[in-house]
């Protein structure tokens, strides 16, 4: 195989291509150069300067393509990493929600939350003289206590809850704590239910996103999502005793659950005793029934029980059916004050 550095006869012109530029005359034997005093080849000497010429314009494009590997190295191994790092196989992929956290938003999230919190959420028919209630609860124990809100079930004689799968069951009202508008009930004969774990309220930033679960209207499961809109919001409320036979209605048909907020009167004027509590506000829509149900964080965490909401066209006075609705203006108990209530509920309330 002949050299890359074989030279063409001064006279000799390339059969290659026509026109082709003549090669650079013919190098004599290194030996027959003349030298400078330091050794290098005479400048004047045009073989001389040609050999220097060609090893210069050697050394830049030996130069560039050592660059280009080590960068081709580079770059492969950076994909490399950012590939395992990943954990993809080179695909695209949506990025995972944080482990614990609150406020993961990656696409189906709310999806994720409902599939494992669905089992945890019932639907409460509380009967009494006065007709009947319907709201939510939430199941924080395996053989069946539930949290829901005390005026869900107030003045009821028969209170009966609907699980996920469709089962029914009568429970029992253990305790009520009218100060803080909570109530525990347990469904006996129970020891495979889905507890819901309970987070921590403290941790919930405004702007957080959240998942509410309850019966609407009576429709059971109904899911809604939105933010933390803000916290410790003052809301006043009735205070219900539990010995008075009337129930207040949270199904269809009748007037919301009447509560003070900011200074304005909202479902009507709250009347008689009164209680007030520092709420969790959340635009997540919430209707009647949702009362007594969970607020999750996207962790799958209840962080408050829905209490209250403001219905469109009931700023001052009683709503209308036509105006009824939803408007973000929601309201949580936050489940902090619900663990720290848990012992004396299961006592017998506050």
């Amino acid at each position: 195989m002949e050299s890359f550095e074989r030279e063409t006869p001064r006279n000799q012109q390339s059969t290659a291509s026509f026109g082709a530029v003549p090669p650079p005359p013919a190098e004599p034997p290194y030996a027959t150069f003349p030298a400078d005093p330091g050794g290098r080849a005479a400048p004047d000497d045009p073989a001389a300067t040609g050999r220097r010429a060609r090893r210069r314009m050697r050394r830049p494009a030996a130069l560039l393509t050592a660059v280009a590997v080590a960068a081709a190295v580079i770059g492969g191994g950076t994909a490399y990493g950012m590939e395992q790092l990943l954990g993809g196989d080179g695909g695209s992929s949506a990025a995972a929600p944080i482990a614990g956290g609150s406020n993961a938003t990656a696409k189906g999230a709310v999806s994720k939350v409902v599939e494992g919190v669905q089992d945890s959420v019932v639907e409460i028919k509380a009967t009494g003289g006065s007709g009947q209630s319907t709201g939510s609860g939430v199941v924080i124990t395996k053989d069946g206590e539930i949290v829901t809100n005390n005026h869900v079930v107030s003045g009821a004689d028969i209170v009966k809850v609907t699980f996920s799968s469709g089962r029914t069951a009568q429970a029992e009202v253990v305790g009520t704590d009218a100060d803080k508008d909570l109530a525990l009930l347990k469904v006996d004969g129970q020891d495979d239910l889905e507890p819901a774990a309970l987070g921590d309220s403290d941790a919930v930033g405004v702007g957080d996103q959240v998942v509410a679960i309850g019966s609407p209207e009576g429709l059971s499961g109904t899911v809604t999502s939105g933010i933390v809109s803000a916290k410790d919001r003052e809301v006043k409320v009735p205070k219900e005793d539990g010995d008075q036979n009337e129930l207040p209605s949270q199904g269809s048909g009748g007037s919301e659950w009447p509560f003070e907020s900011g200074g304005g009167q909202y479902n009507g004027g709250v009347q008689g005793e009164t209680t007030t509590y520092k709420a969790i506000q959340t635009d997540a829509s919430l209707n009647p029934g949702n009362s007594g149900g969970p607020l999750f964080n996207m962790s799958g965490q209840v962080i408050g029980i829905n209490s209250a909401i403001f219905s469109a066209g009931s700023g001052q006075g009683e709503a209308s059916q036509a105006s009824a609705g939803s408007v973000g203006l929601g309201f949580a108990i936050p489940v902090n004050d619900v663990k720290q209530d848990l012992d004396a509920l299961r006592d017998g309330g506050a």
